[in-house]
């Protein structure tokens, strides 16, 4: 039996169990089981929180996992998982202060602001989603002014983008102080994200020191939404990154 104050105690057995411990157990991509398993005809699912496990009749097992999905809003894209696929389109995007982004991700986003007005910090948004052509062009901007090398550290290859995927968010002060530097960790709207932005789903995907797992230098400014379940937990257990998090391996290069 497996056992979180989340999902309660639920069963893995078998061939079940086998795929789940390979994929990293709770610690995993998959994390805890949410049910003990089904089976129909000889074939056998069994869901976790971030995707499922199924064992066919003919002793095939196949392990789906919600990361690999880019419409889902656990998926991980870095340098070494690109979107499938690689020109994906997010088909909710709404309108925020003139850029755009998923609505699950707009929502939260807003919550964030009211909530950091509240307290006095007011915030802006200078870059939501950014389409493949779109991020294909600003990085082939930064190689042409800082050769591949210096590019592929602060910013994404075409495909390999969180932008393109609708769920990150480039924040900053409305006065533009330190704009897109490290130095908005020190302003209070980089600070009171910091504090809070886990409280409405959204990690600092790029934080301080991470940069051998990330592939990417500090970014205070670049908050990616993944629902609070993640948010959360992350934040709660003291872990710096989402690979971390998920039982990944690093993604420094590509």
């Amino acid at each position: 039996m497996v056992w979180s104050p989340e999902t309660g105690s639920q069963p893995v057995r078998g061939a079940i169990r086998t795929a789940w411990a390979a994929e990293g157990a709770e610690s995993g991509a998959l994390g805890y089981p949410v049910a003990a398993q089904t089976c129909t005809d000889g074939n056998c699912t069994q869901t976790f929180e971030r995707g499922a496990i199924t064992r066919a009749r003919t002793g095939e097992t196949t392990v789906q996992r919600t990361i690999d999905n880019a419409a889902d809003a656990a998926v991980v894209v870095n340098k070494q998982r690109p979107l499938n696929p690689v020109t994906y389109v997010p088909e909710n995007l709404v309108n925020v202060e003139g850029q755009q982004l998923r609505s699950d991700a707009a929502s939260a986003l807003q919550q964030l602001k009211d909530a950091a007005a509240a307290d006095g910090v007011a915030m802006s948004v200078m870059s939501g989603y950014r389409s493949y052509e779109k991020q294909a062009g600003l990085y082939n901007n930064y190689v042409a002014q800082y050769g591949q090398e210096v590019a592929d550290t602060i910013s994404a290859r075409p495909g390999h983008s969180e932008h393109q995927t609708g769920l990150a968010v480039d924040i900053a002060s409305p006065d533009g102080t330190c704009s897109l530097q490290a130095c908005f960790k020190d302003t209070a709207a980089g600070q009171w994200a910091a504090a809070n932005a886990h409280r409405f789903g959204f990690i600092i995907r790029y934080p301080e020191g991470a940069s051998e797992t990330t592939g990417y230098s500090y970014e205070p400014w670049h908050l990616r939404y993944v629902g609070t379940d993640i948010a959360v937990s992350i934040h709660s257990q003291g872990i710096a990154t989402l690979e971390e998090y998920l039982g990944l391996p690093p993604a420094s290069d590509y």
